[in-house]
Formats: structure tokens, C-alpha cells, sequence
């Protein structure tokens, strides 16, 4: 029972971190410093990437209609642009998967550590707010999903691939680059969004696959763990999606960057005192 708790706030850090541009893996690292699941390393480093299958399917769900390229309800054109959003996405994909193939098992091994969270934490917070000044007062080139070009598409997925350094956040990476380009906050969190479907599917498959074949196995309790800890994340996922859509409505992502801030410089304290 004191595991199944342990998930569910497992659960809900990731609901709530994964679209939130606080990121997600670096928070997990650093809970599991406090709330240790007693179960193999094998199973955690695992558990830690699946358990993101939960929050990914809030996307697919509360954006069902948008994504759905043969809804009856859509006309030609509609089609046509959804098959052209999710070649947009498939574009933005190819650089980060390229090289979190390439380089995962070695990210894992030097840099999945509270230091270069706790720095990337920081470094992404500064981040937020400098570029958050630099865009007052300017408009964005990109306000619709549909203006958004192949070559921008391809540029913000280039930002994705920073975000295989823990504690930088794969969607504030994106979303950053996506400021940079040009593109306004909502488009830039909806396809930070999309853009996550089939990375997260991708790294999940990976994760899942590498765990078997290295002869590993789960008991009915780890097969729980995961299972809850994926319908947690679902739940939460779909109240931050829409809480984060309705705050940049009227908002900047400032408020992230100084949260960033702050927690980067706690976790460094703590560690260095304790």
C-alpha cells in the first residue's frame, strides 16, 4: 500500500510537470531522492519514462478532434491541414529522435544527477524571463497552427533535442525556441503538445523494449505500479494541460522561470548541506 502511494505522487509530479515548462524527468530525479520506490534500478529507470504514456494519452484525448485527420465532421480542407500539422510534428521529431537513440544510455549515465538538474533548472529560468522581456511589446509572426512552416516546425524540433539534459524540460525547451521564432505563446504550447505524442510514445517503446531484453521482468506488484502511476498522470495531465491554456491566455511564462529559479537554488542547497 506505502508503494502504491509512493506512485501516485509519482503520478501527479509527472501530470503536472510534464506540460508545465518545468520539466518533468527532473523533478522525478530529484522526488526519488525523498520517496524511494523499493524495487529495482531497472524497473525505476523504466517507470520514470512510461509512466509519461499517461500524460501523453490527456493530449490525444482532449485534442481527439483537432488531431483526427478522417473526422466526418471536418471538410476536405481540414483534412488536409491536420495531415499537414502531423507532418509538421513528424518533421520536428526527426532531430531529437536521431539523437536521443544515438546518446540516451550516455545522457543517463552523466547526467542524471541533482547538479546539472539543478543547473538546467536555473539556466532555463534566466531563459524564460530574458526571452519573455525581449518579447514585450512585439507580435508574434505565427498566431494559427496552420502558419506555422516545415522549416520553423523543423527549427523548434532542433530545441527538443536540448531537452535530453534532465532538468531542462523537453516543453519548455521547445516552447522557448518556439518564442524565439516567432510564434505565439498558445501555438507554441499546442505544439509543444503534439510534438510530445510521438516522443514520448517513441521513448516509452524504447524504454519498455531495452527492459525486457535485458532479461527483466515485473511482478503483478510493479505491473500495478505502473498502471496507476499512468492513470495518475492521465488525470493530472488533463487538469494542467487546461490550466496552462487558459494562464497564457492573459499571461507570459515569467512565472515559470522564477519558479525554475527557486527550486534550482533549493535543490542545490539541500544537497550541498545534507
Amino acid at each position: 500500500m506505502i508503494e502504491i502511494l509512493k506512485v501516485i505522487i509519482l503520478g501527479i509530479v509527472e501530470g503536472i510537470t510534464e506540460w508545465l515548462p518545468i520539466s518533468s524527468t527532473g523533478h522525478l530525479i530529484l522526488v526519488d531522492e525523498f520517496i524511494k520506490l523499493s524495487a529495482s534500478d531497472a524497473f525505476k529507470e523504466m517507470f520514470n519514462v512510461v509512466i509519461q504514456l499517461g500524460a501523453i494519452m490527456a493530449v490525444v484525448v482532449l485534442y481527439f478532434h483537432k488531431l483526427n485527420p478522417f473526422s466526418p465532421k471536418k471538410t476536405k480542407e481540414d483534412k488536409m491541414q491536420t495531415i499537414s500539422l502531423w507532418m509538421k510534428v513528424i518533421v520536428a521529431c526527426i532531430p531529437a529522435g536521431v539523437l536521443g537513440i544515438l546518446f540516451d544510455d550516455w545522457m543517463e549515465a552523466h547526467f542524471h544527477n541533482y547538479v546539472v538538474v539543478s543547473i538546467m533548472l536555473i539556466i532555463y529560468g534566466v531563459l524564460f524571463i530574458l526571452i519573455e522581456n525581449w518579447n514585450k511589446g512585439q507580435k508574434p509572426s505565427v498566431t494559427k497552427l496552420s502558419n506555422l512552416s516545415y522549416k520553423t516546425a523543423l527549427l523548434i524540433g532542433a530545441f527538443q533535442v536540448l531537452s535530453l539534459i534532465p532538468g531542462t524540460s523537453r516543453s519548455g525547451a521547445t516552447i522557448i525556441g518556439a518564442l524565439l521564432l516567432g510564434v505565439s505563446r498558445y501555438v507554441a504550447a499546442e505544439f509543444t503538445f503534439f510534438l510530445a505524442i510521438p516522443v514520448m510514445f517513441g521513448a516509452s517503446a524504447i524504454k519498455l523494449l531495452k527492459f525486457f531484453m535485458e532479461g527483466a521482468g515485473m511482478t503483478s506488484v510493479e505491473i500495478a505500479m505502473l498502471s496507476v502511476g499512468c492513470v495518475v498522470s492521465f488525470a493530472v495531465s488533463v487538469i494542467a494541460i487546461k490550466f496552462l491554456m487558459g494562464y497564457i491566455k492573459k499571461n507570459d511564462f515569467k512565472v515559470f522561470g522564477y519558479y525554475r529559479i527557486i527550486l534550482g537554488l533549493l535543490v542545490l542547497l539541500y544537497f550541498l548541506i545534507f
